[in-house]
């Protein structure tokens, strides 16, 4: 008997991770825009599953406020939080800052990651390909918390990724936005290989501080998507 439930509660978890991972992809790359209405029951046909694991996904999204989720009304995909954003980057530049101040420090010359990345992002620029262009966005912020031998930082700097990957999502819309990101990497990485921290702090400051001006840009054109 505790056997069998056991494996229902496991089954039940799967089918309920299933639907979050792929209502979160779709909120946060768009497809789910801000103010989209979602149905439980059509969520739940779509994805062949009983109600119950969409009822928990709703919950979990509903936490990371990505979804607003209201008795006896619909539920909806909540607004990009203008605020929210500001003190994300505040936070991440906090903790960014001190990362690359240790990696220069500690750097060990080892750049065949971050070149890789690189290169990778400038392919991805080339092409158009705003997904893959902002994974790789990530992925050197990962490798510069590698470097600093603090890859446990960017837990911190993930934390609030799913609503900063919204808003790159309306921004990173032109080769010239992904090629300016870019050009952000390559000079810092310039610094780290060169070990100068007054250097790439400045920079990551000024990196991070793009963030002002794409808020201000998507909220012109998109003023139905956000919220104070």
């Amino acid at each position: 008997m505790n056997v069998s439930a056991n494996s229902h509660s496991d089954t039940r978890h799967t089918a309920a991770d299933g639907v979050f991972d792929r209502l979160r992809s779709d909120i946060v790359s768009l497809r789910l825009v801000p103010g989209a209405k979602v149905s439980e029951v059509e969520i739940a046909k779509q994805q062949g599953v009983s109600r119950q694991p969409v009822r928990e996904a709703f919950i979990r999204l509903n936490n990371m406020k990505l979804l607003t989720v209201r008795p006896q009304r619909a539920t909806v995909v909540r607004k990009i939080s203008r605020s929210g954003l500001l003190d994300a980057r505040f936070i991440r530049t906090a903790v960014e800052v001190e990362v690359v101040q240790r990696a220069c420090a500690t750097f060990d010359g080892r750049a065949i990651g971050f070149k890789r990345n690189l290169a990778q992002q400038k392919q991805a620029a080339a092409r158009g390909d705003t997904d893959r262009f902002h994974a790789l966005d990530y992925d050197f912020h990962r490798l510069l918390c590698v470097a600093a031998g603090a890859e446990f930082a960017f837990a911190t700097i993930a934390a609030n990724k799913a609503h900063v990957d919204r808003l790159c999502m309306l921004s990173l819309v032109d080769s010239d936005a992904m090629e300016s990101l870019y050009d952000d990497h390559a000079r810092i990485l310039e610094c780290l290989e060169a070990k100068d921290p007054e250097s790439i702090v400045k920079m990551t400051r000024n990196h991070l501080s793009r963030l002002d001006q794409t808020i201000a840009a998507a909220c012109r054109k998109h003023p139905d998507f956000f919220e104070a």
